[in-house]
C-alpha cells in the first residue's frame, strides 16, 4: 500500500507549513489535486479520507520556519510522517521534485493528480491548512486571514504595509513589495 505525500503552505506570508501523508483503506471517489477541487468539494472529501486512511498531519508554525528553514521543516514532517505510518508500508510517494535525500521516498511532479493516496494528502494538507486559517482569522483582524490564508495578495501585502508583520507572518519571506529585496542591481568587479 503507498503512503502519498503532500504539503499545502510552502509559499504564503503567514501561517504554517502543513504535510500530510495518507494510506487509502478504501477507494474513495473523486480525488485529485487540492488545488483544483472546490472548497466545498475538498470539505466533502476531508470527513471521507479521514473515516477511509490511515494518516498522519503535520504542522510547522512560521517560528519553526523563520529558525530552521522551509526545506528543513518540510524534510522533518515528511520523516515524522513516514516514522508514524512505516507499520502499515515502507512505500512513500511525495508530490515534487525532490525527496530531500531521504531514503525509501519516491518523488514525482504532478503526482497530487495521478496517485489517490496523494490526491487525498493534498487534501488532507489543504484542509487543515485552511481551516487553521479560518480558525485563527478574527485573532487577527487587520489582515482577514480567512480570506487569503496567509498567501501574497495584494490586500496581504498592503495590510501588512500598513500593520507589520504579526507574531504569526514568516520573518524570514521577503518581499519586493516593502523593499525587502533588492531587485536589479548587479556589482561590476575591477
Amino acid at each position: 500500500m503507498l503512503c502519498g505525500i503532500d504539503e499545502a503552505g510552502r509559499g504564503p506570508l503567514a501561517g504554517p507549513l502543513v504535510v500530510a501523508g495518507v494510506i487509502l483503506k478504501e477507494e474513495i471517489i473523486g480525488l485529485d489535486d487540492s488545488k483544483v477541487l472546490s472548497e466545498k468539494k475538498r470539505e466533502k472529501l476531508f470527513d471521507e479520507i479521514l473515516e477511509k486512511s490511515k494518516y498522519h498531519i503535520v504542522f510547522k508554525s512560521a517560528n519553526e520556519i523563520d529558525e530552521f528553514g522551509i526545506s528543513f521543516c518540510l524534510k522533518n514532517s515528511i520523516l515524522e510522517i513516514m516514522e508514524n505510518l512505516k507499520e502499515f508500508t515502507n512505500s512513500f510517494l511525495m508530490d515534487g521534485n525532490t525527496n530531500f535525500g531521504i531514503q525509501n521516498l519516491a518523488k514525482e511532479i504532478k503526482a497530487d493528480a495521478k496517485y489517490p493516496s496523494v490526491s487525498a494528502a493534498s487534501i488532507l494538507a489543504k484542509v487543515s491548512r485552511d481551516r487553521f486559517m479560518d480558525s485563527i482569522s478574527s485573532s487577527y483582524p487587520n489582515y482577514n486571514f480567512s480570506k487569503h490564508k496567509g498567501y501574497g495578495t495584494k490586500s496581504h501585502i498592503e495590510a501588512i504595509k500598513r500593520f507589520g508583520r504579526s507574531d504569526i507572518h514568516r520573518f524570514s519571506f521577503k518581499l519586493k513589495a516593502l523593499g525587502e529585496v533588492e531587485v536589479g542591481i548587479q556589482k561590476t568587479l575591477f
